[in-house]
Parts: C-alpha cells; sequence; structure tokens
C-alpha cells in the first residue's frame, strides 16, 4: 500500500498523525509540503478526493490568507489553488493519501478510514 503524508514537522496534529500511521505499520512517504509544495494539478486531484473546495482546505486564520488577497469572495477556483501552491503555508495539513482516497488528518484518527 503506496501512503503519502503531507507533513508540516514543526505542527502537533501533523506529527501525531504521523505518529499514528508508525504504530500501525504504515511506512508513509513524507512530504514536507512547505518545502516541496504540491503542483496545482496535485492540489486539484487531493480536493477531488477530499470533496472538497479550495477554500475549505485553507488555513483561514493565517496573516498570509488576508495578506495575499485569499479572502476575496470573488476569486475561482483556479485562483484559490494557485494561492495555496504559491503560499503552502495557507494548506491544512496533514493531508494523507492511500489507496486512492485522501483524508485530513483532524482530528489524527481521522486517517485510519483510508487505510
Amino acid at each position: 500500500m503506496s501512503v503519502k503524508i503531507y507533513h508540516n514537522p514543526r505542527c502537533s496534529k501533523s506529527r501525531q498523525t504521523l505518529q499514528l500511521l508508525e504504530e500501525n505499520g504504515v511506512q508513509a512517504e513524507v512530504i514536507e509540503y512547505l518545502k516541496t509544495p504540491p503542483t496545482a494539478e496535485e492540489l486539484d486531484a487531493i480536493l477531488q478526493l477530499l470533496d472538497m473546495q479550495p477554500r475549505e482546505l485553507m488555513r483561514k486564520n493565517e496573516a498570509e490568507y488576508k495578506a495575499t488577497g485569499m479572502d476575496n469572495p470573488d476569486l475561482d477556483r483556479d485562483a484559490l489553488i494557485a494561492g495555496m501552491v504559491n503560499t503552502p503555508k495557507l494548506i491544512e495539513r496533514p493531508i494523507v493519501l492511500a489507496n486512492g482516497k485522501a483524508a485530513v488528518g483532524r482530528p489524527p484518527e481521522s486517517v485510519l478510514a483510508i487505510l
């Protein structure tokens, strides 16, 4: 089983999710998305797997959300995805991909459903 985690080592929920995967015998490919952001195509595919709209996957409390204009209600899907690619700090974390499915690890246990 191929498992990927979009991970931020400074985030407690992300660390807890990675630990939970390891405790369940899962060796995940760790992608530190702040260093290696997903492409627009990858992010679009992740959103489809999550059945979410871009704004639902955005960290709206980050200062960059308003500073980059992402709070503009007129922005379309492509503009919001581009905003997350250009400012990956805005992407909610962690995101786990497994078995053709995706889950956001909030709470961390929610990722177990896709394994």
